[in-house]
């Protein structure tokens, strides 16, 4: 792990070829939240509740649109409330991918490591279009910039690589949950990031056997990771790094994998 690029929240002690992670206790923040009151939430990520996701079926067919807030109640995912997400997997010239650690002020999943960046796009009239899944890879442009504070014009959407769908379901706390068709990203790049502390408190770069050893501690309950990532990790992830050079033949647009 290079250690210039390193700032996750965990102490990582190299003896030979043996790793060890020396995990930090959990945030406070990440305490389950009983009850619908936005009042002690961050007023930043409150504001970004009403942006407006698109609703879709089980299929992936738009059906409409709602606000953030409500795709992320779980009182409407119970109900089958379903809307379009992403998922962005970005590596540098080293093969190392990119995690970041959302923020304390996170709605959902507060304290968790993740993926490079996770978001939906909205439902706007550029992020609707479905042609390649050109829509949802320009949300992923506009994400990395405020997310992690890279340049739009340092990661176009034609530079993405689109390879496939899950859908997933998962509750944050009581109150709290994701229901989404993510889509999967991929890209290699070597690009200077400067996170938005409101979105990430920490990230790093890692080695494939530095995150498997990440995922026995979240086994364990020793660190947080959020579900999709740990989902697309034990399923999809290590063969897809293995050919990062040769990612078409992983390319399924026609099939939605339920996880």
């Amino acid at each position: 792990m290079t250690q210039n690029n390193l700032q996750c929240n965990y102490h990582v002690i190299s003896t030979g070829n043996q790793i060890t992670f020396e995990v930090r206790e959990p945030p406070e923040s990440a305490v389950r939240m009983p009850e619908i009151n936005t009042d002690n939430l961050d007023d930043k990520q409150v504001q970004l509740l009403a942006e407006m996701c698109i609703l879709v079926d089980e299929n992936d067919q738009k059906t409409g649109a709602d606000s953030k807030k409500n795709c992320h109640l779980n009182s409407n995912i119970d109900k089958g409330l379903l809307h379009r997400a992403f998922s962005v997997f970005l590596f540098n010239s080293e093969d190392k991918l990119l995690l970041q650690q959302r923020s304390n002020a996170k709605i959902t999943f507060p304290g968790c490591y993740t993926n490079t960046c996770c978001s939906h796009p909205l439902h706007i009239a550029s992020e609707l279009e479905e042609l390649d899944a050109i829509g949802v890879r320009r949300a992923a442009s506009r994400r990395l910039e405020a997310e992690l504070g890279i340049p739009m014009d340092q990661v176009p959407p034609e530079e993405m690589t689109y390879l496939t769908r899950i859908h997933y379901k998962a509750q944050s706390d009581g109150v709290w949950g994701e229901h989404e068709i993510d889509y999967i990203l991929f890209m290699q790049k070597d690009i200077p990031v400067n996170p938005d502390p409101n979105e990430i408190q920490t990230h790093c770069y890692v080695t494939k056997e530095e995150l498997k050893e990440m995922l026995k501690k979240s086994k364990n309950n020793e660190l947080l990771i959020t579900p999709w990532f740990s989902l697309i990790a034990e399923t999809f992830l290590f063969k897809w790094w293995d050919n990062l050079q040769n990612l078409k033949k992983f390319m399924d647009h026609e099939k939605i994998h339920r996880m």
